[in-house]
């Protein structure tokens, strides 16, 4: 039998203050070389439907973490077009199968796990790398409003007290992202430009699909931690090249995959330069100087989802939640 789970019932049994640890050990177990990770091939998908160009862009992301009960593949859709749809930019799902049996085992709906476990990277990153505050709140700047600025937003609340969060986009989506995420507690606002939203924060996180740098590098404070997770093509820049060389250290949560990236193209830095986040994670990090500016790079892992996944099963079958098919 196989549990199919809904996005409503992914919801209902996804805890993201829970899932910070998971993520957290996914990525040590990653650097550690404790999973299989095959490489994710990413395609153009829609060519000749309505015209010569794509519609979007198909993902599909397998992986085991050594020791889980369970293997992973995620299938991704990525349209940037969905906006005008009223549709999500990104969709997802997650298909589990047995490690010691191959027999499939549950499918469920993947975009709030993805979305989560993204969010979780910042979290995982801020706990770590943040610069401390003495007691204080941290404030944090974020660029972009959709779904991921606010998954983003919401882990890294799991694991600091935010004391003032302003959001930037050229859109109007950056009230409606504030809004909701005041409705949630949040300490958050919008504002008229990315200098606003960047300059005396502790932490500033980049959640767009830009193609160009999103803020302007002389608005980074000292000491800041910039966390980008919105590039994860060739094509796609968050980051002017001038925070990456400006960088006391750079990590990534794949090197060799960040450094195919617009980001890390339009600078001098290649996958040799860059750490894998699992490291510090592992073992900490002593910054060299409390003004150092520290960078964390993400594309996305499919370790994340298998373990992210996994959890999410677990706990729907516990709770008898779900429906079981026989395929």
């Amino acid at each position: 039998m196989v549990l199919v789970l809904s996005a409503e019932e992914v919801e209902r049994s996804l805890d993201l203050a829970e899932l910070v640890d998971v993520v957290d050990d996914a990525l040590i177990k990653q650097a550690a070389g404790e999973v299989e990770r095959p490489h994710r091939p990413h395609f153009p998908v829609g060519a000749g439907l309505d015209g010569d160009e794509p519609a979007g862009t198909g993902i599909a992301m397998p992986a085991y973490v050594h020791g889980a009960d369970h293997y992973a593949t995620k299938l991704v859709g990525v349209h940037e077009g969905n906006a005008e749809r009223g549709l999500p930019t990104i969709n997802a799902q997650i298909a589990l199968t047995d490690a010691r049996t191959g027999l499939p085992k549950a499918f469920m709906a993947g975009t709030t796990i993805t979305n989560a476990r993204t969010g979780c990277i910042g979290a995982v990153s801020v706990r770590e790398l943040a610069p401390e505050r003495d007691g204080e709140g941290l404030s944090l700047g974020v660029l972009g409003a959709g779904a991921q600025a606010r998954w983003q937003t919401r882990a890294i609340a799991t694991v600091a007290t935010l004391s003032d969060v302003r959001v930037h986009s050229p859109s109007d989506s950056r009230a409606a992202c504030a809004a909701d995420l005041s409705e949630e507690g949040i300490p958050a606002r919008a504002v008229d430009t990315p200098s606003e939203a960047v300059e005396g924060a502790d932490v500033v996180v980049t959640a767009t699909t830009a193609t160009e740098p999103v803020f302007p590098p002389e608005a980074l404070g000292a000491g800041t931690l910039v966390v980008a997770v919105g590039a994860f093509t060739e094509e796609m820049q968050e980051l002017d090249p001038r925070v990456l060389e400006r960088a006391e250290r750079v990590f990534a949560d794949v090197p060799e995959e960040v450094a195919g990236t617009g980001d890390l193209l339009a600078s001098d830095l290649d996958a040799d330069d860059l750490v894998e986040l699992g490291v510090p994670l592992a073992n900490g990090y002593d910054r060299e100087s409390p003004d150092g500016v520290l960078v964390v790079a993400s594309v996305g892992s499919a370790t994340l989802d298998a373990a992210a996944g996994e959890t999410v099963y677990l706990e729907a079958r516990d709770a008898g939640d779900g429906t079981e098919i026989s395929l």
